[in-house]
């Protein structure tokens, strides 16, 4: 495994480092974190792309993550001496595109130890579907980590790498043969009594307990923020108090909300069943902290003792930086124990340990520890 790194934010930083780690001979496939700062386009970088030579893929996030530093602009290029094998999912927010057709080869039987990286276009309206079928087709037999690619401008548009070029609307599973432990943990706290949604289509909640979904939302975070709720600011409000869909036996998986529309609807990343039942959370700088160092933990647990592992892996969401501001520093360093550290701080995250379901997360920590060999 060969690491790289640009921190210009330019095209010709970009296509530098993925040069440089082409020029391996050794190198098979480039996995390519860029940072939304670099202002990516088809225009600008398909060509760039086109020329690597080796099999590209990766994607563009709100921020990346190197050691205990994240930045907005540059880019981590990561070469693997593994072959990679990739699936490119397509029309992933088509209600008439079939998503079971396109994953059903995505991981190969043969591999041991495989790992499943899973980017997909942040603001894609079935992200969930696929993520429930990969879980339906191939279990969790492997592990699987992956996140939301895409922007804070909240506008979805190309966001991930191919060696044809960029692609939006998409999903990239990436199958290594590496050794891993994954680790998942959140530490948001439930602050209210169930509400049942009784309004949703995929992202958008409607109605709660049958009331405009912002008049239900109002009524329980405006008295514990001490400010209102509304369309203007919504995000520097809505920041601290997402949504946790209860689950069996598990922890409740976050929903972030990032808008609010003119018809009082609430815009989330990531789907919200009809019928499902949700609390509002509270998040504490403490508590995200220490979830942080949780994960950590549950990854070191959960890696197969017989390998060495080699580098961390880090998914964050993009929305706990935000929260913690200049405390997310302190989460990265209770994930860090001096191995090389890199990753992207996305539009969601894509996990399991092993042994749990596969879930589409938000504002949740995943760390993977990872074997390269």
């Amino acid at each position: 495994m060969i690491l790289d790194e640009d921190r210009s934010g330019t095209r010709e930083g970009f296509e530098a480092a993925l040069t440089r780690v082409a020029a391996h001979s050794d190198v098979h496939s480039l996995l390519v974190l860029a940072a939304d700062g670099n202002d990516h386009t088809p225009a600008n970088t398909d060509a760039i792309l086109q020329r690597v030579g080796k099999p590209v893929y990766g994607g563009v996030f709100p921020a990346l993550v190197s050691g205990r530093e994240h930045f907005t602009r540059g880019t981590i290029v990561i070469g693997t001496r593994k072959p990679l094998r990739a699936t490119i999912v397509r029309g992933l927010s088509d209600d008439t595109v079939p998503l079971d057709r396109q994953i059903v080869d995505a991981i190969s039987s043969e591999i041991e130890h495989a790992l499943l990286f899973v980017f997909v276009d942040g603001f894609a309206r079935r992200i969930a579907g696929l993520v429930r079928g990969l879980f339906e087709e191939f279990g969790v037999e492997n592990n699987y980590i992956g996140g939301g690619a895409g922007s804070l401008s909240m506008q979805q548009k190309p966001c991930l790498f191919t060696n044809d070029g960029m692609l939006q609307d998409a999903a990239l599973l990436l199958q290594l043969e590496w050794p891993s432990g994954v680790g998942v943990a959140h530490g948001w706290e439930i602050v209210s009594e169930p509400l049942q949604v009784t309004s949703a289509e995929h992202t958008t909640i409607k109605s709660l307990d049958y009331a405009t979904a912002i008049d239900a939302y109002r009524g329980i975070v405006e008295p514990v923020a001490g400010r209102p709720v509304e369309a203007e600011h919504f995000f520097d409000v809505a920041k601290g108090f997402p949504f946790g869909i209860r689950k069996l036996d598990s922890e409740v998986v976050v929903r972030d909300p990032l808008f609010l529309t003119p018809a009082g609807e609430l815009v989330c990343v990531g789907e919200v069943p009809e019928g499902a039942f949700v609390h509002v959370l509270r998040g504490d700088a403490a508590r995200l902290i220490d979830a942080a160092r949780s994960a950590r933990v549950l990854a070191q647990q959960s890696f197969p003792a017989a390998h060495a592992p080699r580098f961390r892996f880090v998914i964050d969401c993009i929305s706990r930086s935000l929260f913690l501001g200049d405390r997310f520093g302190e989460e990265l360093a209770a994930i860090d124990d001096g191995l090389p550290m890199v990753g992207a701080l996305t539009l969601g995250e894509i996990a399991n340990s092993g042994r749990d379901f596969l879930e589409f997360y938000n504002k949740t920590a995943v760390v993977g520890l990872i074997a390269t060999s």
